[in-house]
Parts: structure tokens; sequence; C-alpha cells
């Protein structure tokens, strides 16, 4: 059995830790390892508290006097399930029996869940630059043979080219404004912003594009006493983006409106907030893509927002900069009824 001091030192550890007589019956289970495991760990067979053949395995090893061994298991902890790197060393004989064996357990979910993300990431990015690049290649070398003296179908894939050209400097500049709000993100903006004008310029800016797809830009509610504190570039980029991806996608309806409310109390923020709504009457989204619209890369239509230009990371940016802002973003939409985007910026 281990002794009183081996049991205060386990208490006193930031993670969980079990100890296992030469019988494989737990002796001890600190508070970590009863949150993670159940409540009542002591006195029962280890088998009976971790079904798991390959930790079974290496706690045999290490009782017969082998080298400390790890195992990573997916666990249905109480409450969640995740994934655990499990040590199991011997104890020394100094801190209690020989054969006792000690297990620490390390919740290694987050550096998974990063690690998959990242290979998720890259796998994107190369699939939205390798079709533009595919493309580009190609002309090319249709340019320097068959189409070498052929001016209209040079100037039909020149134009083509300038298309993929642009949508490859679109995605890198995405890329990089993803990069800069992520580490940017747990740094509270100070300045007071003006939010009336943040709207307006987004507005005027991309007039030319509603007028070009006859969609009527309308604005509602509040005008003025919208000041708060914010990043005046990144609170412009967030409804350039929402107003935009109106137009494009939800414009068939041929209005989108932005309206704007005071709230005096907001629950979640806990404070007197803004609450800013960019609203389309076009195809709706079906419930099950909403979600994952914030997901980068992420796209209802793929064709079509190609098609429109999107790089799949704007509501991602989007995601990033309301969160720096502590703020909140929520999409309520129904097939064929609409779209309305709406973002909610605490006033202090």
């Amino acid at each position: 059995m281990p002794d009183s001091s081996t049991i205060s030192f386990s208490e006193a550890l930031p993670f969980p830790i079990m100890v296992v007589s030469r019988l494989q019956r737990v002796v001890h289970a600190n508070a970590g390892a009863e949150a993670m495991l159940g409540e009542g760990l002591a006195g029962r067979a280890l088998v009976t508290v971790l079904r798991q053949p390959a930790l079974i395995d290496a706690v045999e090893t290490v009782i017969a006097g082998g080298q400390r061994q790890q195992v990573r298991l997916r666990l249905g902890a109480v409450g969640r399930e995740g994934l655990v790197q499990v040590t199991v060393a011997p104890l020394e004989p100094g801190g209690g029996a020989e054969g006792v064996v000690v297990l620490g357990f390390e919740d290694v979910t987050a550096l998974e869940n990063a690690e998959a993300m990242r290979r998720d990431f890259v796998a994107n990015v190369s699939h939205e630059l390798r079709t533009p690049l595919t493309a580009l290649m190609g002309f090319v070398e249709t340019l320097r043979g068959a189409a070498k003296d052929d001016p209209v179908a040079r100037d039909r894939f020149l134009a083509i080219m300038e298309r993929e050209a642009g949508r490859m400097n679109r995605l890198v500049g995405d890329l990089l404004s993803l990069s800069r709000v992520e580490s940017e993100e747990r740094r509270r903006p100070t300045a007071e912003v003006d939010l009336g004008t943040v709207l307006r310029g987004a507005m005027q800016a991309l007039a030319p594009l509603a007028e070009a797809r006859q969609v009527a830009l309308m604005r509602e509610g509040l005008t003025e006493g919208l000041k708060l504190p914010g990043d005046p570039d990144q609170l412009t980029q967030v409804f350039t983006n929402l107003i935009e991806n109106a137009i494009k996608y939800g414009g068939t309806g041929g209005e989108v409106r932005l309206g704007v409310e005071r709230i005096d109390y907001e629950p979640v923020l806990r404070g007197a907030a803004l609450k800013v709504v960019v609203a389309d009457k076009g195809e709706g989204i079906e419930a099950i893509h909403l979600p994952r619209l914030t997901e980068r890369f992420y796209r209802i239509d793929s064709h079509r927002s190609r098609e429109q230009g999107g790089t799949g990371l704007g509501l991602a940016i989007v995601k990033h900069i309301i969160s720096r802002h502590r703020g909140r973003m929520k999409v309520e939409s129904e097939k064929g009824e609409g779209s309305r985007f709406i973002v909610i910026l605490p006033l202090a």
C-alpha cells in the first residue's frame, strides 16, 4: 500500500492519479481521477474501472518488473469523451510495497484536435490553391502551343487566367487576414469607434455591387449614439463581408436590410450592447448548415461560392473578429425565407 505521504502528494497534483496494487486493485485515486472516472474508485478491480486491454497489459508489464509504459486511450470520461495518455510507472519500494504502480492521466484531446485541425487546414489550402494553379499551367501550355496564333482564344484564356490569379490572391489575402486576426484575438480593442460610420462606409463601398446585382441596400434603426470600443478596420471587414455575402447569395430577393438597435442588457455579455442585423430575402439556408457556417473552407455550395469569388474563409474571419471584440454572432435562416446574420457587440 502507498504511504500517507504518497497519497498527500497525489492530491496536490493537478492531473488525475491512481495507485494500483500488485493484485490490480485501485488502492488510491486522487480527486482528479474521480472527477474523470467517477467516485468510489478505491478498492475496485482496475478492470472494472477501465475496460481497456492495452492499459491492463501495460499495468501487468510494469508489475512484473518492466519499464514504465505509455498508452493512449479514448475514454468515455464523466460527462464527455476524450483522448487520454496514460503513463504507467512503478512506485519505488520506499514509497510503498514492491509491485505497486502509479497511473497518471493526461488529457490530450485538445492537442489531438489542434493537430487534426492543422492537417485539415493544410489539406484545404493545398486543394484551394491546386485548382487555379492547375488551370493556369494548362492555359500557359495551350497558349504556347495550339492557341499561340489564335487571338480570340488567347484573349479568352488570358481572361480566365486573370480570374484564377485573382482567386489565388484573394485566398492568400484571407489567409494572412485570418492569421493576423487569430494572433490578436486575446487583445481586446480599446479605441472608441463610431459604428454608424463603419456601417455607412461598408454600404457605400458595396453600393456598386448591389446596383450591378439589382439589389436595394436599406438602412434601418439607430443612426446616432453608436460609439463603442473596437477596431474600425476589423469591424469594417466584418460588415463588409456580411453585406457582400447577403448581396451575392441572398440578393435574389431584391433587397438587403441593415438594421441597428440598442439592447439595454444582453444576458450573455452582461451589459448594454448594440445589435446589428444583416437581413436578406434570398433562398435561405438549411438548418443542417447553420452550425458549420463559420468553419474554415466550409461552403454550402462549393461551385457557386467559387464562381462568386469566395474563399471559404470570410465567416471564419468574422467569427474571430467578433470574438476579439467580446461579442457574439448568430444566424437565423429557413429555406426559402431568407437569412438574418446578427452581430451583438458590447458597449463597454
